[in-house]
Parts: structure tokens; C-alpha cells; sequence
């Protein structure tokens, strides 16, 4: 048994869609989540930028002792996962697309056709398509890049008419052209405008791999006897820009939570300086 936090982290609020999934699975779980509310959003920038601040991020959630690390973000699972095991080798670490990808190709077939939506980064790397086709080599699989998404929910811009139509703007042409029956959500910020697409595609089987992962920290926490064994509520929520759209977003997610969280924020240059 082992009471230390699980740590999370995101370039932004996105990661934030995991946690529920985990109190619900272990509710005496502590969490540290990180969101670089800064500097977000990851999907446009250079993969050599991306690796530096995750690199940052996680030096800063080992020096606050976490017994696992989660990368509750497509973008940095794509690109850095295993640059950062090799870094941190003394603490496991957790990728979003790797369980995604196994669960999607176990529940589909020939038969299905899978669209993958995410970050620019995130559908340049072809990570989805290559482990999924390593299970499935003769799955039907489609991607589409949607840049827009991330910036509109970190504003908070998601139940009304500009984020339905930035949905139909990427999505239309991309579904039925390609006639696209399963819709994997490559984003951990997209489960925020999951009805908004259940709304517009009625038809399509959603997959969210925010959900997926939940999973495989379980299975990863019990065989290394790492899970908790006494109640702890009060988890914490870093960003490196405490904005309001942060707390809304936080509030919003655990509404119905008893879950008592505590925000911290500090500058840029003091965090480089705490996570080394």
C-alpha cells in the first residue's frame, strides 16, 4: 500500500476529463494534477519545445513525491512518453494513447471505420494508426487534425453555436466522406464537447480514451502494490495560469464531487527553477 499522490498532467484543462473516471474507480486516491494553462495549447508547437516543458513539468511532480505519473494528454503521449521513462525510470509513467489504442482494436473490426481527432501534433505522429494496426493490421482507420477545439474550451467557448459549428466545420466532410462509424476523441480536452458531438452525430460510437486509461493506472498501481489504503480528499490543482476559465472548468467536472481541491499557481521561471 502506498498513500503518495498519483500525479497528472496536460498542457492545459483538458487532463482534468481523466480524473473523474479515477475517483469513481479509487475514490481513496490522492491527486496532484499540473496544468500549463500558460502555455497551452501543445498541438502546433515544435516536438523538441513539447519534450522541454513535459521534461519540466515532470521533474516538478517527482519533487513533489507522486507514485506514478500520467500524461492525460495526447499530444505529449505521442511525442515524449518514452524520452520521460527514460528520465524518471524510478517512478512509472503512463501514456493516454497506448491503452486507447489496445481497447479500440480489441472492440472493432474490418467492419468498423475508425476516425481519429486530435491535436496537430497528435495526428502527425500516426501513433493511434500504428497501434492499433500493429493489432488489427487490416483496420479501416482515418485521422483529422482539429486545432481549433483546443483553444475554444480553454476559453470556456463549448454549449453554444461557435463551438457547434467548428465541430461541423471538421467533422462533416471528415465523417461522411470517409464514412466514419467510430469517432476516437485523440484529445483529453475533446470529452468537454463530447454531447456537442453526440448532438450533431447521433450515429457515431464515441470512444474516450480519458476514460480507458483509468484501467491501466489501476492495473499498474496493484501489481506494484502502490495503491492507497486510506481516504484522502483534498487534492491539488497546479496551473502555471491560474486563470478563471481553470477554476470554471475544475468546478464544472466535479460538481457533484464531495472531493475537496486546492488551487496553486506560481510564476513560469520559479517553476523551471523548482522542477530541476
Amino acid at each position: 500500500m502506498n498513500n503518495r499522490p498519483i500525479g497528472f498532467f496536460d498542457s492545459g484543462l483538458g487532463g482534468l476529463t481523466c480524473i473523474p473516471h479515477l475517483m469513481k474507480t479509487l475514490p481513496e486516491e490522492k491527486i496532484i494534477y499540473f496544468g500549463d494553462t500558460a502555455r497551452t495549447p501543445y498541438g502546433s508547437k515544435a516536438v523538441s519545445t513539447i519534450k522541454s516543458f513535459s521534461i519540466e513539468i515532470a521533474n516538478f511532480l517527482v519533487n513533489q513525491n507522486v507514485k506514478m505519473i500520467v500524461i492525460a494528454c495526447n499530444t505529449v503521449s505521442a511525442t515524449s512518453l518514452e524520452e520521460l521513462k527514460q528520465k524518471f525510470p524510478q517512478i512509472p509513467i503512463i501514456g493516454i494513447i497506448e491503452p486507447a489504442a489496445a481497447r479500440i482494436a480489441a472492440l472493432s473490426d474490418s467492419n468498423n471505420i475508425i476516425g481519429i481527432i486530435g491535436t496537430k501534433v497528435t495526428i502527425r505522429s500516426g501513433i493511434y494508426e500504428k497501434l492499433i494496426k500493429k493489432i488489427n493490421p487490416e483496420q479501416n482507420i482515418f485521422s483529422n487534425a482539429c486545432p481549433a477545439f483546443v483553444p475554444l474550451i480553454e476559453e470556456g467557448i463549448i454549449d453554444n453555436d461557435i463551438m457547434d459549428l467548428t465541430i461541423k466545420y471538421y467533422l462533416d466532410d471528415f465523417i461522411v466522406n470517409n464514412n466514419i462509424d467510430t469517432l476516437v476523441l485523440g484529445c483529453t480536452h475533446y470529452p468537454l464537447i463530447r454531447k456537442n458531438i453526440e448532438k450533431i452525430y447521433p450515429d457515431l460510437i464515441i470512444i474516450d480514451p480519458s476514460e480507458i486509461v483509468v484501467s491501466t493506472i489501476v492495473e499498474q498501481l496493484e501489481l506494484r502494490n502502490l495503491t492507497a489504503d486510506k481516504p484522502n480528499y483534498e487534492n491539488i490543482f497546479y496551473a502555471s495560469d491560474l486563470s478563471e476559465n481553470f477554476v470554471n472548468m475544475i468546478d464544472k467536472i466535479f460538481e457533484s464531487s464531495e472531493v475537496k481541491v486546492k488551487f496553486k499557481s506560481f510564476d513560469l521561471e520559479e517553476f523551471r527553477m523548482e522542477g530541476k
